[in-house]
């Protein structure tokens, strides 16, 4: 009685702890924050059109000749992903080492009984060596990012996270890098491979990716056992 009552203590939370871990979001490496607020104006608008009367008001509105693009902490880019990556290495090796040794004597007639008059040895050593490998990775889509920082040189650093959801499980693409506003196009999007620092991302959480992963169990005895 006693074994059941405490497992029916422990059973709510052990539920709760393995609903927890199926919707665990997958750690990132992108540049943190992945959003940011637009800075504040100092000066109100209101204010300003009150003391002017004019519709332009220096510090509060873009200037009147400048594109949409973005260029200040909290305005968004839209990056296309085209990450199509292809490496390839071989390597061959052959070794190989013979000797051989041999020597000879001359008849001992004051010794009876038939000696051994010769040696001879023999030894050879042969090491082959062979290994290939390849990887090709394909990564096409659309996220839009939002700039988080302002270099001191003009260039932004931006970060964002898209989610997508679908059945149980849950798709995250991530993005961060500094990128130049000069390769920035007028419909201020942006192409990943211009985008320097870049780390990309694309992770799973659910059932489906956690099937894909050895159980800590089974990856302690695999890092002990010696063959």
């Amino acid at each position: 009685m006693k074994i059941a009552s405490i497992l029916n203590r422990m059973l709510p939370g052990l539920v709760a702890l393995l609903a927890a871990a199926c919707t665990t979001v997958p750690p990132t490496n992108v540049h943190q924050p992945m959003s940011a607020r637009p800075a504040h104006r100092p000066d109100a608008l209101a204010a300003s059109l009150a003391a002017t009367g004019s519709i332009y008001q220096a510090g509060t509105s873009r200037t009147l000749f400048e594109d949409r693009r973005a260029r200040y902490v909290g305005d968004t880019i839209t990056v296309t992903i085209t990450e199509n990556t292809s490496a390839a290495t071989k390597s061959n090796s052959n070794v190989a080492k013979t000797g051989s040794i041999s020597a000879s004597l001359g008849p001992n007639l004051n010794l009876p009984g038939k000696l051994l008059t010769e040696l001879k040895a023999n030894s050879s050593n042969t090491a082959a060596g062979k290994g290939d490998a390849a990887a090709n990775n394909v990564f096409t889509g659309t996220i839009t990012v939002t700039v988080i920082e302002v270099l001191p040189n003009g260039n932004l650093l931006v970060s964002g996270e898209k989610q997508v959801a679908i059945g149980h499980g849950q798709e995250y693409i991530r993005l961060s890098g500094i990128v130049n506003p000069y390769f920035v196009n007028a419909a201020n999007t942006i192409a990943s491979s211009q985008i320097a620092d870049a780390r990309i991302e694309y992770k799973e959480s659910g059932a489906i990716s956690e099937a894909q992963v050895m159980g800590w169990l089974a990856r302690f005895f695999l890092t002990f056992l010696p063959f």
